[in-house]
């Protein structure tokens, strides 16, 4: 299998030698012109929404028909990139220093459209979730569940819709990260206030516009994180490597700014998703000696429903095998199955525990993120 084979047409980077009018103003407003394809994703996706709205709060009679149509467009062509264009923005700052006042646009101003409540997935991802690493401490770690129950997923995303916010909050107060604590409350808050006012001038619209893509999208992050975190090496909890998966050559990285590298973000959580493909082909022998699971023509989601309906033999069909262990098919889906067992916190105090010197590994944890 060839390098170009394996990654496909994942987005990297090429100079262009044309820029329209939208593209030269985004260069005046941001750092790095890589990421000029926000601009153009900002802009489409104020223009949908915000007229969305506007017809829905002001149309003599609800439309429910085109509320359908609405929604589906959201959640099967919208949502994604919205969700990715945040993420790569809240890793990598966006805007030159003049202009820094419009980085709330992103997170405070459309996020509520996108099922977001203001701060709150900073404050989760950046502040919580990356130093934690997906062990026992992270609020929305998938160690204590069998990856591939669907009761346990349905446990898993029932406590993130009622105590999502209430922990993180907690986590943050308890750490004493006050400023991180503020965000959180003080976005939630706003948004509930938000939503009553709103939902007293037109409950239906309220419903379409904010309430159920805050549903849907919740539910999406956690399925998401599920398949992400979901096959795990119990005597490596904390190595990026053996702790998530990667994801090539789809339709999803494409379309969402190469989120399938989801070991290489873990590697190094600001690297910029342009670099993602030749960081993955450049550090092959890496995953291979690490014995990553890395699958091609899949996404997240498509892991996730693999692994509720326990059907290992179809992910097994997609898996790539960069030069590791050679397995059969059968032994490929056991070695699956057992990287998704539930890990008790013990076994994570274990697998950090220190190693006789000649067996010794080291199992580093991020660095606290800087709260800015």
């Amino acid at each position: 299998m060839t390098n170009d084979t394996i990654v496909g047409n994942d987005p990297v980077f090429r100079p262009r030698t044309r820029l329209n009018p939208l593209d030269r103003l985004g260069l005046h407003l941001i750092n790095d012109v890589r990421d000029l394809p926000f601009i153009r994703h900002i802009v489409v996706l104020s223009l949908i929404v915000f007229t969305a709205a506007a017809y829905f709060y002001f149309a003599p009679s609800f439309p429910w028909w085109t509320a359908a149509i609405y929604l589906a467009v959201h959640f099967s062509v919208m949502l994604g990139p919205y969700i990715l264009m945040l993420h790569n923005t809240s890793h990598r700052v966006l805007w030159k220093p003049k202009y820094s006042w419009m980085k709330g646009y992103i997170p405070n101003v459309l996020g509520p459209f996108f099922g977001e409540t203001p701060n709150t997935y900073y404050v989760h991802h950046i502040g919580m979730h990356h130093p934690e690493n997906n062990l026992h401490d992270d609020l929305s770690s998938t160690m204590p569940f069998d990856r591939d129950r669907l009761w346990h997923f349905a446990r898993y995303v029932g406590r993130f819709y009622v105590l999502g916010v209430p922990e993180l909050s907690k986590y943050m107060w308890v750490r004493r990260r006050f400023k991180l604590f503020r965000r959180a409350v003080g976005g939630e808050m706003i948004y509930i206030g938000l939503m009553l006012g709103l939902g007293i001038i037109n409950w239906q619209a309220t419903l379409v516009v904010f309430f159920l893509p805050l549903l849907f999208a919740r539910f999406a992050m956690m399925a998401g994180n599920w398949a992400q975190h979901a096959f795990i090496d119990a005597n490596d909890p904390s190595n990026p490597y053996r702790n998530s998966i990667t994801c090539v050559n789809s339709s999803y990285t494409r379309r969402c700014f190469n989120d399938g590298y989801h070991i290489g973000h873990h590697v190094k959580a600001n690297r910029h998703w342009t670099d993602m493909p030749g960081d993955f082909l450049a550090n092959r022998e890496k995953y291979a000696a690490e014995d990553s699971i890395v699958f091609q023509k899949v996404d997240f989601f498509i892991v996730w429903a693999m692994l509720m309906l326990k059907r290992y033999d179809w992910l097994a069909s997609y898996y790539v095998n960069l030069g590791g262990p050679e397995r059969s098919r059968e032994e490929l889906v056991r070695y699956m199955r057992i990287r998704t067992r539930r890990i008790p916190r013990e076994s994570e105090q274990e697998a950090q525990a220190p190693a006789p010197a000649k067996e010794r590994i080291t199992l580093k944890r991020p660095s606290p993120v800087l709260e800015h």
